[in-house]
């Protein structure tokens, strides 16, 4: 080939690359825009989830501080009510504190008083069981234990004076009772050196007699000689009728009884 030749060759092969090299710039520059259009959409996407996010972590934040409002709420509540439980308090420890002061000052005062009453009540016991020995004699064993009960408790350091004054004044009590209430009970009689079974009835203190078990024998209690008296059958069917209505198995009903005859202080004179 001549050298002309191999210069139309080129010029042809140069001209053939400038004919086709637009395309490909082209193409490559599309390549670019959709590549940075992709960028542009994820970032825009990226800002979208952020953005999302962020109100989704705005939401909780508005959540939390309505819980928290309502708990700083519901404290203030408490708070008042703590105070007004506190300000209850004060005045109960107020009232305590006083009560304590009022029962020590009692304490002290009783103690003293202590002192002075138990000589009262030694002298009460004494002088209820020289009433006793004096009294019409019913229900004797057990009117003695009951005051000899009372004596050992008088030596007792366990029990209390105010205990101890209590049952004094119970066994008083009875003893009072005793003056308005009818009996009839079942015990032993010594009797001119016999010891028998009989059953005793109590009108009051006014009058206490007694009749065999089956009704052989009567007599009653003479309080000016300290001795039994024999009574004649007519007072058998009366004393019977007494002790029924005594033992509630009669209603009441007027009973005939002895009684000692009324001496005029005059005559005593």
């Amino acid at each position: 080939m001549t050298w002309s030749r191999r210069v139309v060759a080129v010029a042809i092969t140069f001209g053939a690359l400038l004919v086709w090299s637009p395309p490909v710039a082209l193409a490559q520059e599309a390549d670019d825009g959709t590549k940075k259009l992709t960028e542009m959409l994820d970032v825009r996407s990226e800002g979208n989830d952020e953005a999302a996010a962020a109100q989704k972590r705005i939401d909780e934040i508005s959540d939390e501080t309505d819980d928290l409002l309502r708990q700083y709420r519901s404290v203030l509540k408490s708070i008042d009510s703590i105070d007004l439980y506190n300000k209850q308090m004060r005045s109960l420890l107020t009232a305590q504190e006083d009560e304590i002061a009022s029962l020590l000052d009692q304490v002290s005062r009783v103690q003293s008083v202590g002192r002075s009453v138990t000589p009262l009540m030694l002298r009460m016991v004494d002088a209820i069981e020289k009433f006793v020995e004096l009294d019409v004699p019913f229900l004797i064993d057990e009117r003695t234990k009951r005051i000899a009960g009372l004596r050992e408790m008088m030596a007792r350091a366990d029990v209390t004076t105010a205990e101890k004054f209590r049952q004094v004044m119970e066994a008083y009590q009875i003893e009072n009772e005793y003056g308005r209430t009818i009996e009839a009970y079942r015990a032993s009689l010594i009797q001119d050196g016999r010891e028998s079974t009989v059953d005793f009835l109590r009108f009051g203190r006014i009058a206490l007699v007694y009749q065999a078990l089956d009704e052989s024998e009567s007599g009653r209690w003479d309080q000016e000689t300290k001795s039994w008296l024999p009574l004649d059958s007519n007072y058998r069917s009366s004393i019977r009728d007494g002790l029924r209505i005594a033992r509630k198995q009669a209603a009441p009903d007027l009973v005939r009884l002895p009684l000692a005859a009324p001496t005029d202080a005059r005559e005593e004179n």
